[in-house]
């Protein structure tokens, strides 16, 4: 959590006694979260000073420059759980972040349109766009403070842009169905081929971000790679012939059992299991799928977040984003089954996924190169499969 250092003493010794009564404390500066001041909002800690950033970063805003809303792409409620991290950044901090209701490729398109007037303060979304927006300039430089806790392969070098968590490819599967069909819980992509699971699965097609994970997921376990994505090309081409159906809007029908099993990313099923009223929780299990040959089916995908270039609000936007990577903010996407990029220092509930699990089936790949290659690795499996 960004460190607060000190309250500025403008109007003399009596009034900063004053504001110290009040109760103005912080955490110790070790990234980990804890208490913090008073709401900016209220005009009590005006001059309420942070330190925030890593390493050669590390720099010290003031309350004095923060916005009353804070600007960020694709920070929105009913996603990975936002709304309790975003509440919790405006009570500690004063500063209320919009919901901003706009996909990683929106945002990116809105960054083109108006990128002679950058209006929001910082990139929220998948990692590959957020390499997409530095490579086409829309970003700058900055290591929040706990960057060095991030994996080097979930982070830029030079530090525009940040991994904050990651998810993992995974089929979510109406338990109770299966069970009346005789099926057992499916461990490999091969499973979902009988006729009883494919009839009514659904899916969605490489354009959206799952989409594409899912399909780099399905071609490594069959023995492709980014150069070859026939063997995904000739799966899609079977699971339709089976009756499975791409599309974008399956949850209401997975609850009502019109579709009995869907592909999406591991926390979207668990937060189904376990968040929603609309279907028992022990009707429905998430597993995560490795090949038949042993090769490893589950695409490691990381979500994360940049400052943008000549944006508004840089100030609060680094305080933002410190907090987010705190242990304090890391903790809340758990509630929403979502692992945090700082997961290690932190105990996992026991509703998540068996680690073990993990280890069989979840890669990475090259994200830089996924970010050049992608359009035409799209392109490819929606033309063969003819998605």
């Amino acid at each position: 959590m960004p460190r607060q250092t000190r309250r500025r003493l403008l109007q003399g010794t009596g009034a900063a006694l004053a504001a110290g009564l009040a109760g103005c404390s912080g955490n110790t500066g070790d990234g980990n979260g804890g208490d913090s001041g008073e709401n900016a909002s209220d005009g009590s800690n005006a001059e309420q000073a942070y330190t925030v950033g890593h390493g050669d970063y590390e720099t010290e805003v003031t309350a004095t420059a923060f916005p009353d809303m804070l600007y960020f792409y694709c920070v929105q409620s009913g996603w990975m759980n936002w709304p309790s991290i975003m509440e919790s950044f405006e009570n500690n901090y004063g500063v209320a972040v919009n919901d901003n209701d706009r996909s990683s490729g929106e945002a990116l398109q809105h960054m083109r349109a108006n990128a002679a007037n950058m209006n929001h303060s910082g990139y929220n979304g998948g990692y590959t766009y957020g390499v997409r927006a530095r490579n086409e300039g829309f970003t700058q430089a900055y290591k929040p403070a706990g960057w060095e806790q991030v994996p080097d392969s979930l982070k830029t070098d030079d530090g525009h842009v940040t991994a904050t968590r990651r998810v993992t490819t995974a089929v979510t599967y109406r338990s109770d169905i299966y069970e009346e069909r005789g099926l057992d819980a499916p461990t490999t992509w091969e499973d979902l081929l009988q006729p009883e699971i494919m009839q009514d699965l659904a899916l969605q097609t490489p354009q959206a971000a799952v989409g594409l994970a899912t399909a780099l997921s399905i071609n490594n376990a069959r023995g492709g790679s980014m150069d070859d994505v026939q063997p995904v090309i000739d799966y899609y081409n079977q699971i339709q012939e089976g009756g499975a159906e791409f599309t974008d809007n399956f949850l209401a029908q997975f609850s009502s059992g019109e579709y009995a099993t869907f592909l999406r990313y591991d926390y979207s099923g668990l937060d189904l299991k376990y968040n929603n009223d609309e279907i028992a929780e022990e009707n429905v299990d998430v597993a995560l799928l490795a090949g038949e040959n042993g090769n490893q089916g589950a695409l490691n995908m990381p979500y994360g977040y940049a400052l943008l270039e000549d944006a508004p609000n840089p100030e609060a936007g680094k305080l933002f984003m410190d907090y987010v990577l705190s242990l304090e903010g890391q903790q809340q996407f758990l509630d929403a089954y979502v692992r945090p990029i700082r997961s290690d220092e932190l105990e996992l509930p026991d509703e998540f996924i068996d680690p073990a699990e993990y280890e069989r089936t979840e890669f990475q790949v090259d994200y830089g190169r996924l970010v050049d290659e992608q359009d035409r690795i799209i392109e490819d499996i929606t033309r063969g499969a003819n998605i």
